[in-house]
């Protein structure tokens, strides 16, 4: 008899703590949550719950959030949780074209600080995580603890360019983790380059390291801090020298096969449009990238030597430059509304170069979805401009690293007696 009730002990210490990474693993996901929110995201019963989050709470993995700088409501006001802020912290860093860019954050989603330096389009790897190192040093003042990312932190890393995914390619020695995420091989998007990346990077930082497309990883970012934070399903789309985008489905990133989920840019915008880059025929990033634009711009008689000058035309009133913008936002509104009827999206988010024309753009690409998309679907999405702007990136990198990481993933808690729980 007692080795019958001993036998049902482990089992139940198990679930015990199946319950407690799941709370865990969502407060790391996103950040404060009120009681009734992890009730509602875990599934889990009331008093399940509540004796849970008191277990946690009791061993210090679990604390009272910061004050809700909202209105103030009657009644008691809602105690929301977070991970204890000094249980570890998350680095993110996008190499874009023609610049570092780096963000981090501690597990309770409290940004540390972000920046930012340009460097020429061919600087190799080394001279990029050279510049991505004297932008971590500078966070927070050089307070940033580095030592401890390590053993409780991750690094997030944004490129530019299709990132296929390994099956599994997970590894710990002497500290070092590489996870499977993002590491390329010959043949792949990067030629096999991505692998060195990964190595100067865990040397230079000592922790794990997940690589990711940039535009992707801009999407997350979106999707849990900006323009779309609290929406579960969330469509990027950046518009800029190229055309890319994301995809956030319940909360996470969807890569698809072989990562190339998202490349919304070779989608067919304009059958009898020119070649892409690509191999395809009137690709949208053929028709409302910025060179597309800036090239429509000049055919029709527009004066402009870059993109700047070209918004500078448009405040200024220029009617061709507004017509310019009203062709290339009706080919991205009529392209979004083919993805929205398969995809169902929440919240589109467009970013990017090309967005920051406001209204000008924005208004006929919501013009050209409301009258291609299903009826049914017409009051369930939001278009919206993004909020991050080029820290996007780097945010996005930082979200990957505290949804992700195989150490953060194994968050400490209390212990639990095998026999006892």
């Amino acid at each position: 008899m007692l080795g019958a009730m001993h036998s049902h002990r482990g089992p139940l210490a198990q679930l015990r703590r199946g319950h407690e990474e799941r709370v865990l693993g969502l407060l790391r996901r996103h950040g404060q949550l009120s009681r009734a929110e992890l009730g509602r995201l875990s599934g889990l019963s009331r008093t399940t719950l509540y004796d849970i989050v008191a277990t946690l709470v009791a061993g210090g993995a679990v604390v009272p959030g910061a004050a809700d700088p909202g209105p103030r409501k009657r009644g008691r006001p809602v105690e929301h949780l977070t991970l204890d802020p000094a249980a570890g912290q998350a680095l993110g860093i996008d190499f874009a074209r023609r610049s570092v860019h780096v963000a981090a954050a501690n597990v309770a989603h409290e940004m540390i600080g972000s920046a930012s330096l340009p460097h020429p389009p061919d600087l190799p790897w080394e001279g990029r995580v050279d510049l991505a190192e004297k932008l971590v040093a500078s966070l927070a003042g050089g307070a940033l603890r580095l030592s401890a990312l390590g053993t409780t932190g991750a690094v997030g890393v944004g490129v530019v360019g299709p990132v296929r995914r390994t099956e599994t390619e997970a590894g710990t020695e002497a500290g070092r983790t590489t996870h499977g995420h993002g590491i390329t091989r010959p043949g792949g998007g990067h030629g096999g380059a991505l692998s060195d990346l990964v190595e100067l990077l865990t040397s230079r930082f000592g922790a794990p390291v997940l690589i990711d497309n940039n535009t992707r990883l801009a999407a997350l970012a979106e999707a849990t801090w900006g323009a779309a934070a609290g929406s579960p399903d969330v469509l990027y789309l950046r518009l800029s020298h190229g055309v890319g985008g994301g995809l956030v489905v319940n909360g996470a990133l969807h890569r698809g096969v072989d990562g190339l989920a998202g490349e919304l840019g070779h989608i067919t915008a304009d059958p009898a449009g020119g070649p892409c880059e690509c191999g395809g025929t009137g690709c949208l990033e053929t028709v409302a990238s910025v060179g597309a634009v800036l090239a429509a711009y000049r055919e029709r008689g527009g004066d402009a030597t870059d993109f700047a000058a070209f918004l500078a035309a448009l405040e200024a009133g220029d009617q061709t430059a507004q017509e310019v913008l009203r062709t290339a936002g009706t080919f991205v509104g009529t392209v979004l509304a083919s993805v929205v009827g398969a995809l169902g999206p929440g919240t589109i988010v467009l970013g990017g170069e090309l967005a920051e024309a406001g209204e000008a753009l924005l208004g006929p690409v919501a013009e050209a979805l409301d009258a291609h998309v299903l009826p049914l679907a017409r009051d369930r999405v939001t278009l919206r401009p993004a909020a991050l702007g080029e820290a996007g990136g780097a945010h996005g990198g930082v979200a990957l690293a505290l949804h992700e990481s195989p150490l953060l993933a194994r968050y400490p808690g209390p212990a639990l007696p095998e026999d006892d729980a």
